[in-house]
C-alpha cells in the first residue's frame, strides 16, 4: 500500500490503513521525540498522542505537505504544550467530549489478534510480561477484564483515542514477541 492510498483509505475509516500508517511512521515520530525529550517513556507517550490526534484529524490533512512532516509537526506541538503545562504546573481538568473522537479501531480480528488468540495462555502471559507496564495494563484491561474502550479510557484517565492507539501498538508489539519465540 502506498502512503497516499493509505491516507485516503484512513479518511474512510479503514482499519488496515490506520495500522499501515502507524507502522510506517511510528519509528520516525518516536525517534524525533526521543531526541527532544531524551526519555523513552515521554517519547512513547507523546508518539501515542501524536497518532491519536492525527487519526482524529486525518480529514484535515493537506496533501500539499508530506504526511511525515504533518505528523512531526503535531508531535512537536504536543511536546511544546506538555512543556508549557509542566512549567505552569497546571493540570488540565477538561473532560473530552466522547462525541468528538474519530473511530479508528473496529472490532474485526486483525492478524495480530489471530496470532495472539492461538497462543497457549501461560505462554501468552509470559509474553505479555515482556511488554512495558503501560502496554501490559491496556492488554489486561481489554482482553482479560474485557472492558470497553470507554471504560479503559475512564480507568486510565486518558482520552479514548490514546487508549485505541496504545492498544494497537501493544497488540503489534505482542504479536512480534510471539512470532519471535
Amino acid at each position: 500500500m502506498e502512503i497516499n492510498e493509505a491516507i485516503n483509505k484512513a479518511k474512510k475509516n479503514d482499519q488496515i490503513a490506520f495500522n499501515f500508517l502507524l507502522d510506517t511512521f511510528w519509528n520516525d515520530v518516536y525517534a524525533f521525540q526521543l531526541k527532544r525529550t531524551e526519555n523513552e517513556n515521554d517519547s512513547e507517550d507523546i508518539t501515542i498522542q501524536t497518532f491519536s490526534k492525527a487519526f482524529d484529524k486525518i480529514n484535515t490533512y493537506n496533501e500539499d505537505y508530506k504526511f511525515k512532516t504533518w505528523l512531526i509537526t503535531i508531535s512537536k506541538n504536543i511536546h511544546i504544550d506538555l512543556v508549557r503545562k509542566q512549567k505552569k504546573s497546571i493540570r488540565n481538568t477538561s473532560k473530552d467530549n466522547e462525541d468528538n473522537y474519530f473511530d479508528i479501531v473496529d472490532d474485526s480480528p486483525t492478524p495480530e489478534d489471530k496470532i495472539i488468540t492461538e497462543q497457549n495462555l501461560a505462554k501468552l502471559l509470559r509474553d505479555i510480561k515482556k511488554l512495558k507496564p503501560h502496554y501490559q495494563e491496556v492488554i489486561n484491561l481489554r482482553y482479560f477484564q474485557e472492558l470497553s474502550y470507554k471504560e479503559i479510557s475512564e480507568e486510565l484517565k486518558e482520552p479514548i483515542n490514546n487508549v485505541k492507539v496504545k492498544l494497537l501498538r501493544a497488540k503489534k508489539l505482542l504479536a512480534e514477541i510471539i512470532t519471535k519465540t
